[in-house]
């Protein structure tokens, strides 16, 4: 597969909320990327909901129905919906494909009556587990394929969190080892990728649908959680900073493959992916609190396209049900930045969002823009192979890190940073060298199958 090899956006400076290179158009006709930026609420069913498929869609038409909704009574003109499968939707492909094909029917209703734009997203959940399956050869694997093709059906967007790598990522975080987040990540996440996401691209086509985007949750996301606050100690930001950097090169797979955005919420490696490939990106920030803390509740907003929650469990709040009351917040939030585009100081209101956060963590810092995109540069600047450029991702950001005096590192993250960029020059230059070092260093870690790679 040809690797990128140039940048969609010529500076940080071109980038904007709202706006994408390459905009998409759902089937209701909403444009994502087209100068405004769009709320996606994500619900999620309450336990017990899930024991059959009529509970289940009773749960999901209640939570997608409120969301719809809300927009209309407060005057939100757009809207996105995502449902994250649970283990249920996925493992019965004809679950998934009937709850879509209801919320389908619902933003129909809404449209029609209203005028409401929205769009369903289907993330099939990645029921393979490294440790426990082949990941290409499995009654899972095959359930999450039909599971797309039943969505892909009457879903205006088709996502999904890959968990390719995992089993070396975690082996790897808790020991301080770069060398397996790279193999992990860029090596044994990416070849998965290109395999999945070749296959997914395909149905979305065939049933005209959009082939959305992937998210590194299952291996990043853990760092930077890990990582946690300003009290944690369980993993060195620098390691987690450098890890979303590393990220890039596994997640980028899936818009090489022919994945069109918007992108998934999750994946905090989303501006640098905007700033490579022009694609529309939704992330998320401080309206995801109700599902975990981070550091960069802002500056991740600064040139999003789509505007989201991550997820929020269903129930009643005072001011409604969950879904109900975060449409609104998410709303609110995309109202105010689409006011600051049509007011002419979009500039001014994304300094805000950036500047807020650019020195509150390491993560949000090389997530500010201007960053993003210097070390999507170095990516595509070595696009030799995925680990090759996966290599110099961290190399720049940890200069990135290291080269701004006002982002203040403890002396902790100061020796770990210098540490592990002195581990990132002592290994190979070549991917295949790399490889064959990594499957003599990892054979004997739980779980590791070579054939789930085509290794």
């Amino acid at each position: 597969m040809k690797l990128t090899g140039s940048m969609a956006y010529k500076s940080a400076e071109d980038m904007m909320f709202g706006t994408a290179l390459h905009p998409v158009k759902t089937k209701r006709g909403l444009t994502i990327g087209g100068g405004y930026v769009i709320p996606e609420i994500v619900p999620h069913p309450r336990p017990g909901s899930e024991k059959t498929l009529k509970t289940l869609s009773r749960e999901y038409e209640r939570a997608n129905g409120d969301a719809l909704e809300r927009c209309v009574v407060v005057g939100h003109p757009t809207l996105i919906i995502e449902n994250e499968h649970i283990f249920q939707m996925t493992n019965n492909p004809s679950w998934g494909g009937e709850i879509a094909a209801q919320t389908a029917r619902q933003m129909d209703k809404y449209l029609e009556k209203y005028d409401l734009k929205a769009a369903y997203r289907s993330t099939i959940a990645d029921l393979r587990k490294p440790d426990m399956v082949n990941m290409r050869d499995s009654d899972y694997t095959r359930q999450m394929l039909e599971s797309f093709n039943e969505c892909a059906k009457t879903a205006d967007i088709l996502s999904i969190e890959t968990m390719g790598g995992k089993e070396i990522f975690d082996h790897a975080l808790i020991r301080n080892d770069i060398a397996g987040l790279l193999f992990g990540q860029a090596v044994l996440g990416g070849l998965d990728m290109e395999w999945i996401w070749t296959q997914i691209v395909d149905i979305a086509e065939k049933h005209g649908c959009v082939p959305g985007g992937d998210t590194n949750c299952a291996e990043a996301n853990t760092a930077m959680f890990m990582a946690g606050g300003f009290l944690s100690k369980d993993v060195p930001h620098s390691l987690a900073a450098l890890s979303r950097a590393i990220c890039v090169s596994r997640t980028l797979t899936a818009y090489e493959c022919g994945a069109k955005g918007p992108t998934k919420d999750c994946a905090y490696e989303d501006p640098i992916i905007k700033a490579v490939t022009g694609v529309p990106i939704s992330t998320e920030g401080k309206t995801s609190a109700c599902a975990h803390a981070d550091l960069q509740g802002n500056v991740i907003a600064a040139v999003c396209d789509v505007w989201s929650n991550e997820a929020v469990e269903y129930h009643d709040m005072f001011g409604g049900t969950s879904s109900a009351v975060f449409a609104e917040i998410l709303g609110y939030d995309a109202s105010a930045m689409n006011a600051a585009v049509d007011l002419g100081y979009e500039k001014e209101y994304q300094a805000c969002l950036v500047n807020s956060d650019r020195y509150r963590g390491l993560q949000g810092f090389i997530l500010c823009p201007d960053n993003a995109w210097e070390i999507g540069k170095a990516v595509v600047d070595n696009n030799e192979s995925r680990y090759v450029r996966a290599k110099a991702a961290a190399l720049k950001c940890g200069e990135l890190l290291q080269g701004d005096d006002q982002l203040k590192l403890t002396a902790f993250e100061n020796e770990s940073l210098n540490a592990y960029l002195k581990d990132l020059d002592e290994l190979p230059d070549d991917e295949g060298t790399f490889i064959d070092m990594c499957m003599a260093k990892y054979k004997n870690v739980k779980g590791f199958n070579p054939v789930s790679y085509g290794l």
